[in-house]
């Protein structure tokens, strides 16, 4: 009987089309292969729970540590001197006068102290926070879309800045039990930050940015976009990744120079 050659790829096993990941799966893969979870999640639509879960997980969590740090009493009279200090800049720099200083001051004090004011600062974290999201991502989105010629939609930006979030929720949880456990206020775990260096100088500015949470979430970020924007190298998106991170935190810590509450949230 003649021996009839056979064509692998008539006669194999068929193969199994590629089943999209559960978003469980997602944000395991984000810690253990992002890259892989990536190229696997830009085979598929995008799904608009696997960037609002972690954006929205990572404001709540943003709210009840500001609310757990601020009920310690050293914290909260360290963040009232920062307060009363960028006030009392501007009423040098003749923004505010010294009668209005002042009251600003006495109804901040009042304010920050009652349960309207905590439901207040939970919803401003959450607007504040969706804007500064929106914002990076279409700066990705524009940079990927226009610069390097990518293949995405603005909600590709939106996955790959999204899902790095639940390193960001990690960071802020850390940041928290730090802040308790030293009675100082920290707003992440960078070398200014545990060291105690003001971060309106240069050289606290500079070591503000020795974070590794920071440095891991922003990498993960630029492998986000290389993959959901189906490039194969990932270098130049780390490019524009950090680019806007260092000159963004540059351009705010130079506006707090010339505009002292700019100066406070940049320092936080």
């Amino acid at each position: 009987m003649d021996n009839i050659e056979q064509n692998p790829e008539t006669t194999g096993t068929p193969v199994a089309p590629e089943e999209e990941l559960s978003h469980s799966d997602k944000m395991i893969g984000i810690f253990t292969e992002p890259s892989s979870t990536f190229e696997k999640i830009a085979k598929f639509p995008v799904k608009t729970i696997d960037w609002l879960l972690p954006i929205l997980l990572l404001l709540l969590v943003i709210s009840l540590t500001q609310i757990l740090v601020m009920s310690n009493e050293e914290i909260a009279y360290q963040v009232k001197q920062k307060q009363e200090k960028s006030i009392n800049e501007m009423v040098e720099k003749r923004v505010l006068t010294r009668e209005q200083a002042d009251q600003q001051i006495e109804q901040s004090e009042k304010f920050s102290k009652s349960p309207l004011g905590w439901i207040f600062q939970t919803i401003g974290i959450f607007i504040f926070g969706f804007i500064v999201f929106f914002f990076v991502a279409l700066i990705y989105f524009l940079f990927a879309k226009l610069a390097l010629k990518g293949n995405g939609g603005f909600t590709s930006a939106l996955v790959a800045g999204g899902l790095t979030a639940y390193i960001s929720i990690i960071q802020i949880v850390l940041a928290a039990i730090l802040a308790m456990a030293f009675g100082k206020l920290l707003g992440d775990i960078s070398v200014a930050s545990l060291a105690s260096i003001d971060k309106a100088t240069i050289t606290g500015w500079l070591l503000g940015k020795v974070d590794p949470f920071s440095i891991w979430a922003y990498s993960i970020t630029g492998i986000g976009l290389a993959k959901m924007f189906r490039s194969d190298s990932t270098t130049k998106y780390f490019i524009v990744v950090f680019g806007v991170w260092i000159l963004g935190s540059l351009l705010l810590w130079g506006l707090g120079k010339v505009v002292p509450f700019l100066g406070f949230l940049s320092s936080m």
